[in-house]
């Protein structure tokens, strides 16, 4: 052939690069954009941290929920998993392991024994003491040491989207505790 194409790039925004073999130039590039919207749950107390993580998942097309604190998720004050069948209230979640109030494991443990659907889960530390990084583990979730690259975590979000069912449905928990609060 005298063309070559490549798709380069990950998440909402992929460039699609048709090249001619012979010159090795361009002869046609155009976005694509993906039709799949991820959800992320960011608990972080460190404002700085969590704006930057709020940035990295914009830039990959993500609807972002931040919150510096687990007591003011929502998903921390509800009794139950509110997402039925299909549902999931996020398709990421990651935490910073501490913070005041609660632990980021903790929210991890009670968001597990609520049912909570969502299968992607990581945290995030600068210091792993032996117990808690075992914990974490035995509730499946991926852990990062402070300071990381987001390479790293770019590459694990990679692996976590290509294992998202496009067809899955995410709960409007959002939108059900503002108009709960009014």
């Amino acid at each position: 052939p005298s063309t070559f194409c490549a798709v380069l790039g990950s998440g909402l925004n992929n460039l699609l690069l048709i090249v001619n073999y012979a010159s090795l130039t361009p002869m046609l590039w155009c976005t694509m954009e993906s039709t799949v919207t991820y959800r992320v749950l960011l608990l972080e107390d460190n404002a700085s941290i969590l704006k930057l993580l709020t940035e990295l998942f914009q830039d990959r097309g993500y609807e972002v929920l931040g919150f510096s604190s687990p007591v003011i998720c929502p998903l921390q004050m509800t009794p139950e998993c509110r997402c039925v069948a299909n549902q999931r209230c996020t398709d990421i979640i990651i935490s910073d392991l501490q913070m005041p109030a609660m632990t980021g494991l903790t929210f991890i443990e009670n968001q597990r024994k609520k049912n909570c659907k969502c299968q992607h889960v990581a945290l995030i530390s600068a210091h792993w003491a032996d117990e808690d990084l075992a914990l974490a583990h035995h509730l499946k979730c991926k852990t990062f040491t402070k300071p990381f690259f987001f390479q790293e975590l770019n590459t694990w979000l990679d692996e976590v989207e290509a294992t998202i069912e496009p067809t899955r449905e995410l709960c409007n928990w959002v939108q059900e505790k503002a108009s709960l609060s009014k």
